[in-house]
Order: structure tokens, then sequence, then C-alpha cells
């Protein structure tokens, strides 16, 4: 997996996924079949595990076989098949309406984390890349940031809004003068000085959800940004590239939501319509 630059955390969920088969299934994987998996399926099922969960599990005993076939030169069969993985419905990106936005920030009083949902909002900033951003990353003469190695492993460019530069500027005047090359650190307590974690930024945003009596999450920010940009008739290739994703499709399914510029596209045809119909004497 390391060869196919995966994510240092996918390789780690996929050792753990495999590891957690392993010990469940307590035979030599020689002897593991199509049956096996099916009932280590019901196990997980039965330990209410979504569908998405299930096929994170199913793909990573995937990958085990086809690293025993391919670089081992064992002679097994991958027992995980095609009818093995569980059908999932593919809900529509959930985000925050104009007025939840608001009050949320409402709320954002430390200038570190004003600044760090600032770039997920304005910058459609993933999790885990604000996370690991790096001082040396961001041109704010350009007003640009060099997301390296996101996800899927791949670089790609994005722009900072007036409002993102200056939440970032804020807080980096005060940021502690330390050696770290990450931007965003700890604020408080033992570890203070140290780099913040992608579940101590998630945290932080269940502590400002719950103070805003909102039910938000941070890659709400993300789909919130998309979903402005659209309404903004921004061209859907422009919002593929700022998001880093990897599929146009992924993309797209932002225009199921965005119901301001449906609206907006509609009313403007049949004014269209409505004027040309004025001249045309079919059309009383």
């Amino acid at each position: 997996m390391k060869r196919r630059n995966c994510a240092p955390n996918t390789v780690k969920n996929y050792l753990s996924l495999i590891r957690h088969f392993i010990i469940w299934v307590d035979i030599p994987v020689e002897e593991v079949t199509a049956a096996t998996v099916s009932r280590y399926i019901d196990y997980l099922m039965k330990k209410r595990m979504a569908p998405k969960t299930v096929n994170c599990h199913l793909d990573g005993i995937r990958q085990f076989y086809h690293y025993l076939r391919e670089e081992e030169g064992l002679a097994l069969a991958n027992p995980v098949k095609k009818n093995h993985h569980q059908k999932m419905s593919r809900p529509l990106p959930r985000y925050l309406r104009d007025e939840q936005v608001k009050i949320l920030f409402s709320q954002l009083k430390e200038l570190r984390d004003r600044a760090i949902f600032m770039l997920m909002l304005r910058c459609g900033l993933r999790v885990e890349e604000v996370a690991h951003l790096t001082l040396g990353a961001i041109d704010v003469k350009r007003r640009i940031i060099l997301v390296e190695d996101g996800k899927g492993g791949k670089d790609r460019v994005v722009y900072l809004s007036h409002d993102a530069l200056e939440a970032l500027s804020a807080y980096l005047r005060v940021r502690p003068a330390v050696r770290a090359r990450r931007v965003f650190l700890v604020r408080k307590g033992l570890c203070t000085g140290q780099l913040i974690s992608i579940r101590g930024i998630q945290k932080r945003m269940e502590h400002y959800a719950k103070k805003a009596r909102l039910r938000a999450s941070c890659h709400q920010l993300r789909h919130t940004m998309a979903t402005q940009l659209l309404n903004a008739d921004a061209d859907l290739c422009t919002i593929q590239d700022l998001l880093g994703h990897a599929n146009v499709k992924t993309t797209q399914r932002y225009c199921r939501i965005s119901n301001l510029k449906v609206q907006r596209d509609y009313f403007n045809a049949m004014e269209v319509i409505r004027l040309r119909a004025i001249g045309d004497p079919v059309n009383p």
C-alpha cells in the first residue's frame, strides 16, 4: 500500500482491520473461504456496524489476500467476492445554511479555532489537511495555500478569501513562537505548544456545535463551501479542483442540493420565455 502512495492513516487503518479479521477467524489464511467471509459479515452486522464500515473491513481482507498472492507468491484465491459488499445509500452532502454559519461562527472567540474553521469553510480544507498544514505552505502575499499530500496523495492549490486571510493572519500574530512547522498548536494544558491532532480539531467543532445548538461537523464546512460556490455560479470543474475531488461525479452531487441555483435558473429562464412571448403574436 505504501508503494501505491496510500496515506499513512489509510495503511494504519487497513492493518487494524486485517488484524481484527485474523484474530476473529482463528484459522490459517489458506483455509479461509467465501463462506468464512460471509460468516464474518454476519458477525460484523450483529455488532451493528454500518454497511460502509463492513465494506471497509472487506476491502482490508481483499487487499491482504491480494498482497499474499502478488507479493508473497502464495497460490490463494481471494475469499472476498463482489456479492459480499454491502449496498449503501448515498445520502446527499449536508451543508449549513447562511444563518447557521453565522450562529456557529459567532461562538468562535479563540483566534486559533476561528482560523481553523474558516480555512475549512472558505478554502475547503479537510480536517486532516488543516491539522497537517505547515507555515511554508502558506503564501500570504499571493493569498494561496499549497495543500501537500492531500487525499489520495495529491497536491493542490487553494485560495484565501478576504475573511479567511484575516482570520489566519490574526492567529499567526499570536501563535506561540516555537520551532514546529505545523501551523496549529495546542493552546492549553500539559500539551501546550504541541501539534493539534485531527481528533482535537473535531472535538473543538463538537464543542462549538453544542454551544450553537447545531448539528455541525468539520466536513460539513467543506460541503457548505461547495454549495455556496455553486449557488454563486462557480464552474463545477473549478469546485472540483478546489475540493480536490478525483472524480467530477463526486462534485456533481452538490448540484442536487443547490436549490437556490435551480430556483434562480428557473425564474431567469421563465423571464426570457415571457419576454419572447410578448413579441410573439401566437402567444397573447
